[in-house]
């Protein structure tokens, strides 16, 4: 007996899914050759593109970040001893990186907190933790969403006066800005 002509119950269903088969593999490895296959343009949404003008930095930052002469080249709140509520003269710099996070939602930022030498350093962590979450829910409020802004504390972690005087703690009574790439 010819072995083409013996039939099985599976062998039909066999020879049909070998063939389905082959033909799926065939059409996913295939590529187009040539410009009358290519589809039409798709556009990335992913696309990082800053909505500003200006050069991007060396670390991926608009210029208007790093420009001294920008409102947004300035990172610091400075807080009052003991304190964590935003002084009403840093308003317009936290209203300014609100707008900024707000018109480019590829940026992210992250908020440490300082505080100066003096307290324990759990007092320290709790308040720094206090300052950063302060200009956190600031930004927020005036238009930044809250998956853009990370806050933590580093207490009296990371000085950026070693002194040990009232010049030297309020230097250090502080909330940083870092944009993505600095940290």
């Amino acid at each position: 007996m010819n072995r083409l002509q013996v039939r099985t119950p599976f062998a039909a269903p066999l020879t049909l899914s070998a063939i389905v088969l082959a033909a799926f593999v065939a059409g996913c490895s295939s590529s187009p050759t040539g410009p009358e296959q290519n589809g039409a343009p798709v556009e990335s949404r992913n696309a990082v593109t800053p909505v500003i003008a200006g050069d991007v930095q060396g670390r991926g930052l608009p210029a208007v970040l790093t420009d001294p002469k920008s409102i947004l080249s300035k990172r610091s709140v400075f807080f009052d001893y003991d304190k964590y509520e935003v002084k009403p003269e840093y308003k317009e710099l936290v209203a300014a990186h609100a707008k900024f996070l707000a018109d480019n939602r590829q940026f992210k930022i992250l908020i440490q907190g300082n505080t100066d030498d003096r307290g324990s350093r759990e007092y320290n962590l709790a308040l720094g933790q206090k300052r950063a979450d302060a200009l956190k829910k600031m930004l927020v409020l005036l238009g930044a969403r809250e998956d853009q802004v990370e806050s933590v504390s580093l207490g009296e972690e990371k000085p950026r006066n070693e002194g040990h005087d009232e010049a030297a703690w309020a230097e250090n009574r502080r909330a940083d800005i870092l944009y993505s790439g600095e940290f």
